[in-house]
C-alpha cells in the first residue's frame, strides 16, 4: 500500500467514525501536542485481556480474507 492510499484510507476511517469536523479536530490535536506513539500504544489495550485481543485480531483477519 502506498503512503497516499494509506492516508486516504486513514482519513476515510476517521471521517466514518468521527465525522469530518471531529476527524480534522483529532488530527490537529495529534499535531499540536507532543505525541509518543510507542508510549500511547503501550497503554492502549492494557485493560483488554490477551485472549479477547487475539480473538478480535482473528476475526479481523478472517473478515479480510479473500
Amino acid at each position: 500500500m502506498t503512503d497516499t492510499i494509506l492516508k486516504c484510507k486513514g482519513m476515510d476511517a476517521l471521517t466514518k467514525e468521527l465525522g469530518m469536523v471531529e476527524a480534522e479536530r483529532f488530527i490537529s490535536l495529534i499535531l499540536r501536542e507532543p505525541f509518543d506513539y510507542t508510549e500511547w500504544q503501550r497503554g492502549l489495550y492494557k485493560d483488554v485481556p490477551l485472549d479477547d485481543f487475539y480473538a478480535d485480531v482473528k476475526r479481523f483477519r478472517e473478515s479480510k480474507a479473500m
